[in-house]
């Protein structure tokens, strides 16, 4: 090779170049990471790991991608805005894996997510018997129309009209319109039928008779108000329960009279079940059943759309069927018309079978998902790929994975890489960080304590480092040396959901209880299925806090209200003021803090409100403060929601100097719950849309550990932990556990499993492999054992 061709100038863009970083709390980060290597991203919770990763590299590189299109284009494109960074240079072309779950359409399945059904759709309309017409008829999105009619056409200067009909075959189930589930409601909790309704017969939040709903319900002429319910005509029940909306009059009033039911479904049934109100989410609950729909049998499909086989097989049976099974029989087939196509769906399916989601079906709602099955689900479009020169930027893709799978999600990274793509990973397990080429380590603490480079290197110096990923990247959890007994049991029989066989369990009480097995084993299906919905039993997870941009941990955990009240109380105002979407709300931005200006066709902007500086309030409202003058170390409340949580706890609790004036009891006890899980370094004003999922999962576990629960459920909550953040993890449940509770923890991390009490396994393999409990006992008889996969790992972990 020439001395010419070897220091060719395109060569030497051989790295990614990011030179004064500021997004979130990053203090002006400057890095290289070299291309076409795996680069480990590593450092405590809130370090600013996200903020360089995602809020600067992928960002600028989507955005500068967006700004190639025409602006036509752009006009339908997700808008973003310019990270606050100096320069960006070397950018390739970034694809996000995240964990941000598949939205909960509930329509949208694993078939449809992927393709693959849109691909077994065509395969049926061109090999099934009999043949009953194109691939719509077989997707449960499409509804079957026929209409006919006259059209009226202009030829030769004359109008003529003519007579025209048209028939789409669907194969949406017309009963259940492709769900799968009918709502049926319970009336016994719509109203009291031996009440009349001026009694107050209805039993529905919001529905009383002191306001409109009793002018409406009073002064209309399909029922009388005061006769009981139950002595209601077959006429007068179905006006009170179904009637459509009709204009009347009220006391000369023209308003809408609607019946209960229609009225409830645009009401509640509308929301997402998650974004209700907690005593709007009870009534939902009691009211409505979902039952499997009787004419589909849950297929989704039409009759018509089964009754098509190849070789036997309808395509709601391939649907059903285990994705590595159905991966077998499609490669059974044979036909040199379609056989691109069952190449191309084979290896799609191979791919699931191969990142470890054999064990799922295409019929499985998307919305069940869990954050790790999602994340590998989006990895399936990108294995096939024939791109390189990609940069693949991962978050913790080694959640949601026993440690025997980690090793396999390690095996697909570096076959990306190897590719010739770089792969950016955020990672906490050293499992996965050793793999990596290069490690870029952020801190040294979280928040405003971190956002600076502490580290960077090989994974050998990085154990050898200082810094605290370093300190504790050799950290092994031992058993412990005794174990608590139980107090009880949670008894589960016959439990049969998903990929469970009639398994019979006791989950025992008033101790630390983990549940194991690998990915897709069933323990999900095991405690959300059996033990969750429990009288006394509080389960926490991972889904989205639902909110707007201007929810934040003060208001989502309730600390805000004592805050106001304090507030007020010591300027001697109204509480209304320190409400940023309320009285005291700055009247340019609307307390939004920002300013958003939507360009049409070009990426929308949010520019920090001039009239506030991006503080939300009023000034006059900023002037009143908290704990004295601001000599004294007193704050306003613009400066008490910028503080963060650990610190604002100090300041309200009266530990802090500054805040010997400022004690709010109330607050501080919430504070304090939020240090304790670990989130002390969120500020209190952060907006929720921010925050990660094992975030959330431990902001909804401080706000359960004050109600009276027996029984708490946590499903993976060491997502997002560092290594040195476990330690407090296991502190808190410990504290739990001592003051006579029961934890019961879905986990992968070897070092809850080590920490428990007691553990049940559940297994051997995924999917039909798995669905039985294959060990019941104590770390130690486990490791003794080692008779399951976990015991394996978990015996190599502990030494």
């Amino acid at each position: 090779m020439s001395t010419e061709a070897a220091s060719h100038p395109a060569d030497s863009h051989d790295r990614i170049r990011v030179y004064g970083a500021r997004e979130n709390n990053l203090k002006d980060v400057s890095v290289e990471l070299p291309k076409r290597r795996l680069t480990a991203f590593t450092g405590v919770s809130g370090s600013g790991k996200s903020s360089l990763v995602f809020a600067t590299i992928a960002a600028e590189s989507q955005r500068l991608i967006n700004e190639t299109y025409s602006t036509f284009v752009q006009g339908f494109m997700p808008t973003l805005a310019r990270p606050d960074v100096d320069l960006l240079d070397g950018v390739t072309t970034a694809i996000l894996v995240d964990q941000q779950r598949m939205g909960a359409d509930p329509r949208s399945t694993v078939g449809t997510a992927t393709d693959a059904n849109a691909m077994l759709r065509i395969l049926f309309s061109r090999l099934g018997t009999p043949h009953i017409g194109p691939a719509k008829a077989f997707s449960f999105n499409v509804a079957s129309i026929s209409g006919a009619g006259a059209v009226t056409l202009e030829k030769g200067g004359r109008t003529t009209k003519e007579r025209r009909s048209f028939n789409i075959i669907g194969g949406m189930c017309p009963r259940c319109e492709g769900r799968g589930k009918v709502s049926d409601f319970d009336l016994t909790a719509l109203y009291d039928a031996s009440k009349t309704l001026n009694e107050g017969a209805l039993t529905i939040p919001g529905y009383s008779m002191d306001g409109w709903y009793g002018r409406i319900f009073g002064g209309n002429d399909f029922f009388d108000a005061d006769t009981p319910i139950k002595d209601f005509t077959e006429k007068q029940l179905d006006a009170l329960l179904y009637k459509e909306p009709t204009k009347i009059k009220v006391d000369g009033i023209n308003v809408t009279y609607e019946g209960l039911i229609p009225k409830i479904q645009k009401s509640m049934l509308s929301k997402d079940r998650e974004a209700m109100q907690p005593h709007i989410r009870a009534f939902v609950d009691r009211a409505i059943t979902f039952d499997t729909c009787p004419e589909c049998e849950g297929t989704r499909l039409t009759e018509l759309a089964r009754s098509s086989k190849i070789n036997g097989i309808s395509i709601a049976d391939a649907c059903m069927m285990q994705i590595s099974d159905l991966a077998t029989w499609v490669r059974r087939l044979e036909d040199a018309s379609v056989a691109p196509l069952l190449a191309n769906l084979g290896d799609t399916l191979d791919s699931f079978v191969e990142i470890g989601l054999g064990y799922l079906s295409l019929d499985r709602p998307a919305g069940t998902l869990s954050g790790g099955e999602s994340q590998r689900t989006k990895m399936i479009w990108h294995l096939g790929s024939s791109l390189t020169d990609v940069t693949y930027i991962f978050d913790e893709p080694s959640i949601g994975l026993h440690p025997h799978d980690i090793q396999r999600m390690n095996g697909l990274l570096l076959r990306l890489r190897d590719k010739g793509n770089t792969v950016l990973v955020v990672e906490h397990k050293p499992e996965m960080i050793k793999i990596a080429d290069h490690v870029v380590d952020l801190g040294p603490a979280a928040g405003a304590a971190g956002g600076e480079i502490c580290f960077e290197g090989t994974v050998d110096d990085l154990a050898a480092s200082d810094t605290v990923t370093g300190k504790h990247f050799g950290d092994r959890a031992s058993l412990k040396e005794s174990v608590r007994s139980s107090t009880g049991a949670i008894e589960v029989r016959g439990a049969n959901r998903n990929n469970l066989r009639d398994v019979d369990v006791d989950v025992p009480l008033g101790v630390l209880c983990t549940i194991t097995g690998v990915a897709g084993s069933g323990k999900s299906s095991l405690i959300h299925g059996y033990v969750s919905g429990r009288e006394g039993v509080i389960a926490v997870d991972q889904s989205p806090i639902k909110g707007s941009r201007r929810s934040n941990p003060a208001t989502y955990t309730g600390v805000l209200d004592p805050i106001r009240t304090a507030f007020a109380k010591a300027n001697g105002v109204k509480p209304a003021l320190f409400s940023a979407n309320s009285e005291g709300a700055c009247p340019v931005c609307k307390g939004a803090g920002v300013i958003y200006t939507d360009l049409v066709v070009m990426a929308g902007v949010a520019t920090p409100c001039d009239e506030c500086e991006g503080r939300r309030y009023q000034a006059e409202v900023l002037q009143y403060r908290l704990g004295g003058s601001e000599d004294e170390g007193g704050k306003n409340i613009a400066e008490l929601l910028e503080m963060s949580i650990s610190d604002a706890n100090e300041f309200l609790s009266g530990t802090s100097p500054a805040g010997a004036n400022a004690k709010v009891p109330k607050a501080a006890k919430i504070l304090s719950r939020l240090v304790d899980v670990g989130v002390g370094y969120l500020t209190l004003g952060q907006p929720l849309t921010t925050l990660s999922g094992g975030e959330r999962q431990r902001v909804k576990l401080a706000i359960a550990m004050a109600e009276d629960a027996g029984v708490y459920v946590l499903d993976e909550p060491t997502t997002g932990l560092h290594l040195a953040d476990v330690e407090q993890l296991l502190g808190v449940l410990d504290k739990l556990v001592d003051s006579g509770k029961s934890v019961v923890v879905i986990e992968h991390h070897q070092a809850v499993m080590a920490h428990a009490d007691w553990i049940i396994d559940i297994g051997p393999g995924a999917g039909q492999d798995g669905g039985t409990v294959v060990f019941e006992g104590t770390p130690a008889a486990l490791v003794e054992a080692k008779s399951t996969l976990t015991g394996e790992h978990l015996a190599e972990y502990v030494g």
